[in-house]
């Protein structure tokens, strides 16, 4: 039986201005904006207004697993999820595509004997060169490039 991540829950301060960034700026596609009571009275909590809950599930282009920002959603404070992995088959042209939509994208980095070090992989192996970059409110995600998967994926 498989199972399969669906959604990460990215934690925000501003759900107009990180939608606006995920949408506008990265390019993800609006699955979901709810603001209604409904939902309230579905999760358990009390009708407190229109504002105490919303969410916001958004979609990276070419993936199967969404994010959700909003409003009641979670308790971490925003900016603390880092660690986030988008992965590109090409990752210098993902990076002239972010810079050239505003990102303050990291240079190309990878791992070899002396932890991270400068620009792309030597051999430029599946799953070692990456850049990194972070949402208005801090949260840390990282690009990595791999052309072949495992086996198995």
């Amino acid at each position: 039986m498989n199972l399969k991540l669906e959604v990460v829950v990215v934690p925000v301060s501003d759900v107009d201005r990180a939608k606006k960034f995920y949408q506008e700026v990265l390019g993800f596609r609006v699955d979901v904006d709810h603001r209604a009571a409904i939902y309230e009275q579905a999760l358990g909590f009390r009708h407190r207004g229109e504002e105490s809950y919303r969410i916001v599930q958004l979609t990276p282009p070419g993936s199967e697993c969404s994010i959700q920002i909003g409003k009641g959603l979670t308790h971490m404070k925003p900016g603390t999820l880092q660690g986030i992995y988008l992965i590109t088959s090409d990752i210098e042209a993902r990076r002239a595509e972010l810079v050239n939509r505003g990102v303050d994208v990291s240079e190309p980095f990878h791992f070899g004997p002396k932890g991270q070090t400068p620009g792309l992989d030597p051999k430029r192996a599946d799953y070692n060169s990456f850049l990194s970059f972070s949402d208005p409110d801090g949260n840390g995600w990282l690009i990595q490039e791999v052309k072949q998967r495992a086996p198995g994926r």
